[in-house]
């Protein structure tokens, strides 16, 4: 009993702790908007510059437009990724909260949370201007949605693991999507899949393999990412 009543304190710690930090890093980018506003300016970039590439009759215009969806998410994400752990980094932030005790869990899911949650506005704001640009509904099913939070979920896991590693190098720039890229690229691929087969009405039975994989692959490295991140927060 009291082993158990030892695990729901140290869980309600954690979450607490959590929650806590994620507000924190959501005020502070409510205040500034350097990392929503630079991911924003980025991914309008990339929207515009694929939508010159194809011709607006295009027979496979919707797909490739799924693929830039995608794509502009990525390389805008690894973009606020990076700029929000130097900022952690450089303010000290991470430094005072690991001196203060707070549980290393609740660090990482607490900087996890605040990155999940900008990149998912950042999102929101995209989604209208892929249907105006390559007429594609991103959110033609209703398990459309529970694909982006979940691809975006395991993407910004990893990405908020990796960039504290890549933070504490001199080659920050290119070492996150170094490190990122390749072992994402099951991520991006069921996405873009399952976002190309919800549009052309392809049932959920055919489309299973692809949420699976993205169900095992979040699962897995929210176990690894919890227990690498103590590991590298120690060197």
């Amino acid at each position: 009993m009291r082993d158990a009543q030892g695990v729901d304190a140290i869980a309600m710690k954690t979450l607490k702790y959590s929650l806590v930090l994620t507000l924190k890093d959501l005020r502070l980018e409510y205040n500034t908007k350097e990392i929503i506003s630079s991911m924003l300016v980025f991914s309008l970039l990339t929207v515009v510059v694929f939508s010159f590439i194809f011709d607006p009759g295009e027979a496979d215009l919707q797909k490739a437009g799924s693929g830039a969806y995608w794509m502009a998410v990525v390389f805008s994400g690894l973009l606020g990724l990076s700029r929000s752990m130097q900022l952690e980094i450089n303010g000290g932030n991470l430094e005072a909260s690991l001196i203060a005790g707070i549980p290393r869990n609740a660090v990482f899911f607490g900087k996890f949370a605040s990155n999940f949650i900008i990149i998912i506005f950042m999102q929101i704001i995209m989604i209208p201007l892929f249907a105006v640009l390559y007429d594609v509904r991103i959110l033609s099913s209703v398990w459309m949605a529970a694909v982006i939070l979940g691809a975006t979920y395991g993407f910004v896991l990893l990405g908020t693991l990796f960039s504290l590693i890549a933070a504490r190098s001199g080659t920050r720039e290119i070492l996150l999507p170094l490190l990122l890229l390749p072992i994402s690229i099951p991520l991006i691929l069921a996405a873009v899949q399952l976002t190309n087969g919800f549009q052309d009405g392809e049932s959920l039975g055919s489309l299973g393999k692809w949420l699976r994989l993205i169900f095992v692959y979040d699962l897995i490295f929210t176990v690894l990412s919890a227990l690498l991140f103590e590991k590298v927060v120690e060197e």
